[in-house]
């Protein structure tokens, strides 16, 4: 094992943390904070409960963000009185335990760089999520439920709370199109690197002669829209549909007409809710979700007027933008940033953190490149 260089990789550390520590611009995190703690205070804040989880939830996650980044300060200067002593004494197990410290706290500020990527207007937003299966029939169907699956755990993992607002079965296995949401700050930031086409090779375990099947399903993710969004729709641009639920489900579920499908007439835009309880609930879960996709097709037109401004940039996803291989051989591979990895069960569990956090980086990238 090579000898470290601590007094070097510590300055490196430092450096990196006074970087993130700009970029963060802490004064302002604690300005921002005693702002939402005076908010929270307030004797009659939930008189409005929507306006107090957002103050709280907000309060949360800021004084979180600041915690993580004072924290990691502390461990680098206790790092350095490790090694300091360690050194003194000749402490074979404290310059181990110094080695293992070092490389924690590397990692720590690897993850934390990637967080101050999420400086997109709506990345601090939660997010809503929808998959769609595409070519290949019932696999393709089945793929769009695993994918399902995949981010559903990812979430888990984090903490973060999650709402399934509408699931279409296919007739065989797996689903047609399903929606979520991921209600954590900075969800949409994060997850949108996700967005895009996902492509499944296997051997399909729906074939009776067990030929290899190639499928295909589409990830959707908007920001989920605030009340503080002006979005306004005219009744006349919406037409709504009411029907049964179907699916599996418990009381007032496919017993009542209680299914709404909005359609925005003049995109041609279609949202369906079915897991609420009744009729009024699904209307406000899909007008919510409406109003967010519009919100992000408008700023998509308002980027796409700039972009024909400044000129074409070449710095799309393409149509596929990862590929998930169960066989002739083990591998997942991100097609924009190259990353790759030979374990499919645990990305299809979960696991998917180094792809969105690679993700971040390239298109924290691309957009260098097309603004320079």
């Amino acid at each position: 094992m090579a000898e470290i260089d601590f007094p070097a990789e510590i300055r490196a550390l430092r450096n990196t943390h006074d970087s993130i520590e700009q970029v963060t611009d802490v004064d302002a995190l604690r300005k921002e904070i005693a702002e939402l703690s005076e908010a929270a205070g307030v004797p009659d804040l939930w008189d409005d409960p929507a306006k107090a989880q957002q103050v709280t939830s907000r309060l949360s996650h800021r004084q979180s963000e600041l915690e993580r980044v004072e924290k990691l300060g502390t461990r680098i200067d206790d790092l350095e009185v490790l090694v300091e002593l360690a050194q003194e004494e000749s402490d074979a197990d404290s310059m181990a335990e110094a080695a293992k410290e070092l490389e924690a706290i590397r990692k720590a500020l690897e993850e934390l760089e990637v967080v101050t990527l999420l400086n997109g207007e709506y990345d601090e937003r939660e997010a809503v999520v929808t998959i769609r299966s595409g070519a290949g029939g019932v696999d393709a169907a089945d793929f769009a439920e695993m994918l399902m699956r995949m981010y559903l755990r990812w979430a888990e993992r984090r903490g973060y709370a999650t709402k399934v607002m509408d699931t279409s079965y296919a007739e065989e296995a797996g689903i047609k199109s399903a929606t979520f949401e991921v209600n954590a700050p900075f969800a949409y930031g994060t997850l949108s690197v996700e967005a895009g086409t996902h492509r499944l090779v296997r051997i399909s375990p729906f074939d009776n002669q067990g030929r290899r099947q190639t499928s295909f399903a589409a990830v959707e993710v908007i920001p989920l829209i605030e009340q503080t969004d002006s979005i306004e729709i005219p009744d006349n641009e919406i037409r709504v549909d009411v029907f049964r639920s179907s699916g599996p489900g418990g009381q007032s579920v496919n017993t009542t007409d209680s299914a709404v499908r909005l359609t925005h007439i003049p995109t041609g835009i279609v949202v369906s809710m079915q897991n609420e309880k009744s009729q009024i609930q699904n209307r406000a879960a899909a007008m919510r979700v409406l109003q967010s996709r519009l919100l992000l097709l408008k700023k998509e037109q308002e980027d796409a007027e700039k972009k024909a401004l400044a000129g074409d940039v070449k710095a799309s996803w393409g149509d596929q933008m990862r590929s998930y291989v169960l066989n002739p051989y083990q591998m997942v591979k991100d097609l924009r940033t190259e990353h790759e990895v030979g374990n499919p069960a645990a990305v299809l569990d979960g696991d998917i953190d180094d792809f969105i956090d690679a993700g971040i980086r390239w298109r924290a990238s691309q957009r260098q490149l097309a603004e320079s």
